[in-house]
């Protein structure tokens, strides 16, 4: 007989293997980076619910369909108002959709549960970017450096986003 972990591992790596292919399809989104792994399936109906309600949104998130993505996100905050990584994906998509000070709100709301969290604070860096904002973007590079003194993937990536943007700026 299999044990529902077993199970729960090959259900897991099937759906890696399906976003893999999704992504490779041409679907964009974020690489799912959280700084803390998401806990093992919970016994209480309620939260396996959210759980998989969370991995459905990452799914849609993935597939470059953040407004199908966020009605679910919002619902999983609603249920666990301290899932820093559903904050951080709701700032994320609000982002991609062009809600700016909503994506701030996300963000600011991820941080404060999590603050070295390094996906909200490349994220909050890039949002500054399309702010205009450098010196904030700059700011949230900081934080990261202390994150991941030895680097880190999110550094990196902010680091060349606002090299980009130094370069594409009007002199």
């Amino acid at each position: 007989m299999t044990s529902p972990r077993t199970l729960f591992v090959a259900c897991a790596a099937a759906f890696a293997l399906l976003a893999a292919d999704a992504i490779a399809a041409g679907g964009g989104g974020p690489t799912p980076r959280p700084d803390v792994p998401r806990p093992s399936p919970s016994q209480n109906p309620k939260d396996r619910d959210r759980e998989t309600e969370f991995e459905k949104a990452e799914y849609l998130i993935k597939g470059d369909k953040c407004d199908e993505a966020m009605p679910i996100l919002q619902k999983v905050v609603a249920d666990n108002h301290r899932d820093a990584d559903a904050w951080n994906y709701l700032g994320f998509c609000a982002r991609k959709l062009g809600k700016k000070e909503e994506a701030l709100g996300y963000y600011q709301k991820a941080l404060a549960l999590s603050p070295k969290h390094k996906g909200a604070n490349e994220y909050l860096g890039e949002l500054y970017l399309m702010m205009g904002d450098l010196p904030k973007a700059e700011q949230q590079l900081a934080v990261l450096k202390g994150i991941c003194p030895n680097g880190c993937e999110e550094l990196e990536d902010l680091e060349a986003d606002i090299a980009d943007f130094k370069a594409n700026r009007p002199s």
